[in-house]
């Protein structure tokens, strides 16, 4: 610093002294003459501290910018153009050094000097010898042809990057810039030294960019003008702490003015919530009565209002005085809403604790605070709001700042939701497995009994109608099983079209005549890959539901319900800006109805089980839930749009199906004659349920079998080490002590060959992937005899492979 103060002062050091001495003393002259004719102190000495900053400032603005010269140059070595050349390149987040031929540094910028030491030049700096070396190669590059690039190096301690350029042929201009990478930085420093800060400094706010560890890394003119220091370079690199000094009653003041300036008011502002973080520190004079013009108010509105936070001013009394865009929308407010009290905002349990907090830092000492508030908009979400003292912003005495969590709230609300429903689905799904059991038996056991009675029997009917009343609870089991995905589905590749065709003939019957039912397909739509049968169901469901929307708005009249097809190409689904479809190209079906619509309160919770808004008895609130379980398991995505009283529009989207290379299509598999399930050979049954394996074995025994049965996997292998010949084993999947799959894979160690049939009331898809063994047929929980039956054949089928009966996709 010294050698940069002689360099300064060289040729014109003595006539700015000269020159301070006659202003202070014009000075003093006009002020005693105003005195002696007016007579009034005060005055005078107002009238003197006037000339006395002007004259400050003139000579701020003659001042020279400060060039660190670490070694005076020998007479006629370089020239002024030399020193322009360093001064061009000289910035905040830049050190540059001249050198001479023989490498020792001539001249050097104050970054210079703070990252590398003073008087240390390029190839003496704090680095390993490779490092030197590569230094060393870059000036000789320079110097042969003209400039070089420096690659990222460690100099002393700092990651730095670079180039070298060569300057009156045989010297060397050094420039070197921090390689700390694309964090806040550098983009914040050029805002806060920029037009930005320069803004903020206009509204007499000093802003200083600081690092963890109290380094200033930037700062506005303001900042560098209070603190003596003319521009960012000045200040940065510099302690925060450096500028401060505190007195007896613990307020800060600028070491540079001295206590007697006035207090100051400073605000830390994290830039992001981790330790090593930057923080924007904000400094203002903390003097309540300061009063700022329409146009400087004006100012600080419009900065405020193009910050991303939402803040707030208001008057000591508590009044709003100014709330900015960002503010208005976490509080929930339109355009045309002017709340005047900030407790206007929140519930009324919270009116009391807000209204405090504003009085108390608003009169108080400037300090802040933070408050857990609920909104009055979305009284259920708690929100954050702080709360602090203001000075040296006109009429404003607090700052309230509150943060915009709606989209945070929304996001628990959706994982919330989520965890719900997989709760609930995998509670449907163990239930819905152990009534499987249950109705295997039951159903079973009506299936034999009806073999020994004919029609017109009096016991006929009863059977009947117990084997129908088990065949109702097991399709509510499989929409048990649909919501929690569990389901068998028998996806093919198919035309979306052809399945509403198909589905149309019933819902003509299923409709009232009252509601009149629209068909539309668009063009260009691709395959899907699905099971028909539940795509089906999903489509009778959302339209039984619709139905009984539009009778309910309208008994008389009725309305429509339509069906329409579309294509969905993915720059449509990329347009729409939802994080919830993925970006690809979908079959989409709507279903529209014209009844009495959802209300908003209602419409997050239809796809939840057992949710129903039908009367006591009518529905069991598993129709949107299977539906949504179906389009899940597909692949696919399903989204309500309801405005009350004027309908709701159901939109399912399914990915077009792309043929993989080598893909062939399915196959129909032939079926035995409806009646031929009769069979030969031993068949070993494996079920821990009694009822289940005593309907099983009685079952294929009358169907021709020798059947053995044991209650768990350990008898099991028994039996098939015992026995001479075993043709097929019927294993159950999930069973105490040693499972199916565990059975099965110790059977095969000594039967290779033996083919296996799985039966369980969870779904294929899901045992495949969980049991992994290869050759194995699967037959769902409940089944009838007959189903059994013909399972059984299938698989004993010659030439099959153990790969028939009620084998799903791989």
């Amino acid at each position: 610093m010294a050698s940069s103060a002689a360099l300064a002062g060289a040729g014109r050091g003595g006539r700015t002294d000269w020159t301070v001495l006659v202003v202070a003393g014009a000075a003093l002259l006009s002020a005693a003459l105003l005195f002696w004719a007016v007579g009034d102190l005060t005055f005078a000495g107002l009238f003197l501290a006037g000339l006395v900053g002007v004259g400050g400032i003139l000579l701020l603005l003659r001042r020279p910018a400060p060039i660190h010269a670490l070694a005076p140059p020998a007479e006629g070595a370089f020239d002024a153009a030399l020193l322009r050349a360093v001064l061009d390149g000289a910035g905040p987040t830049s050190a540059l050094a001249l050198t001479d031929p023989a490498g020792d540094l001539v001249s050097a910028n104050s970054a210079w000097g703070r990252w590398f030491g003073a008087g240390v030049g390029p190839l003496a700096a704090d680095a390993d010898p490779a490092t030197l070396t590569s230094l060393a190669e870059a000036g000789r590059i320079a110097r042969r042809d003209g400039a070089a690039a420096i690659g990222p190096a460690m100099l002393a301690g700092r990651p730095a990057e670079g180039e070298v350029v060569a300057v009156a042929g045989d010297r060397l201009l050094w420039r070197f810039r921090r390689g700390d990478g694309p964090d806040l930085g550098a983009e914040a420093a050029r805002l806060v030294a920029g037009e930005a800060g320069r803004r903020i400094g206009d509204a007499g706010l000093m802003l200083a960019l600081v690092d963890p560890s109290g380094d200033i890394r930037a700062a506005n003119s303001a900042f560098a003008q209070r603190t003596a220091a003319d521009d960012g370079e000045g200040a940065e690199g510099t302690q925060l702490v450096d500028h401060l000094v505190a007195d007896d009653n613990g307020q800060f003041h600028l070491a540079a003015e001295g206590k007697a300036s006035p207090p100051l008011r400073i605000i830390q502002i994290p830039s992001a919530d981790r330790p090593d973080a930057l923080s924007f520190f904000l400094l203002m004079d903390d003097i309540a009565s300061v009063r700022l013009s329409e146009d400087e108010s004006l100012h600080i509105h419009a900065l405020l209002d193009s910050l991303p936070l939402g803040l707030a001013l208001a008057d000591s009394d508590g009044r709003f005085t100014f709330l900015n865009q960002a503010f208005r929308k976490a509080a929930g407010l339109n355009h045309t809403e002017r709340p005047a009290w900030p407790g206007d905002l929140v519930v009324d349990e919270d009116k009391a604790a807000v209204s405090d907090a504003v009085r108390r830092f608003g009169r108080g000492r400037a300090l802040s605070g933070d408050l857990a508030v609920r909104m009055k908009t979305n009284p259920e979400e708690p929100v954050a709001m702080t709360v602090a003292g203001a000075r040296g912003l006109g009429s404003a005495a607090v700052l309230i700042s509150l943060k915009d969590n709606s989209e945070e709230a929304r996001l628990k609300r959706e994982v919330a939701q989520a965890t719900k429903m997989q709760a609930v689905g995998q509670l449907a799904g163990g239930v819905a497995h152990d009534f499987n059991n249950i109705l295997t038996a039951l159903i079973g056991t009506c299936d034999l009994m009806l073999m020994r009675h004919q029609p017109g029997d009096s016991d006929y009917d009863d059977i009947q109608q117990i084997r129908s009343n088990a065949n109702r609870a097991a399709n509510l089991t499989r929409q048990l099983l649909a919501f929690s995905r569990q389901q068998t589905l028998r996806p093919q590749v198919l035309q979306l079209p052809d399945v509403v065709a198909e589905v149309s003939h019933l819902l003509n019957r299923l409709l009232d005549e009252r509601v009149k039912l629209v068909v539309k397909h668009g063009r260009g739509l691709g395959p899907v890959r699905a099971d028909p049968g539940q795509l089906e169901q999903v489509i009778v469901n959302l339209a039984v539901n619709a139905r009984d929307a539009i009778l309910a708005k309208d008994p008389e009249g009725g309305g429509t319900l339509t069906l329409t097809t579309l294509a969905v190409s993915a720059e449509e689904v990329r347009r729409m800006g939802t994080d919830v479809l993925p970006v690809a190209d979908y079959t989409a079906l709507k279903i529209t109805d014209t009844g009495t619509g959802i209300p908003p309160h209602i419409i997050g919770k239809i796809f939840e089980p057992f949710f129903t808004t039908k009367e006591v008895g009518k529905g069991t609130g598993l129709g949107l839930s299977t539906v949504y379980g179906i389009v899940k398991q597909s692949g696919g995505f399903i989204f309500a749009d309801s405005q009350v009283r004027r309908g709701t529009t159901f939109t399912i989207y399914l990915p077009v199906h792309r043929a993989q290379p080598g893909e062939a299509p399915a196959r129909a598999r032939a079926k035995d004659k409806a009646g031929e399930t009769w069979g030969s050979g031993t068949i070993l049954v494996v079920e821990d349920e009694t009822m289940v394996r005593a309907v099983a074995e009685r079952a294929l025994a009358r169907n021709g079998y020798t059947v053995l049965s044991a209650e768990n996997g350990e008898a099991a292998l028994e039996l098939l080490a015992s026995t001479p010949r075993i043709d097929l084993m019927i294993s159950d999947v999930v069973m105490p002590t040693m499972d199916g799959p565990t059975t099965v894979r110790a059977a095969r160690r000594t039967h290779p060959d033996l083919p296996i049939l799985f039966m369980s009331g969870y779904a294929e898809e899901q045992l495949r992937k969980s049991i992994d063994i290869p050759n194995v047929s699967f037959l769902a929980k409940p089944f009838s005899v007959q189903q059994l039956a013909e399972a059984v054949r299938e698989v004993l089928r010659p030439g099959n492979g153990a790969n028939g009966a009620g084998e799903g996709p791989k």
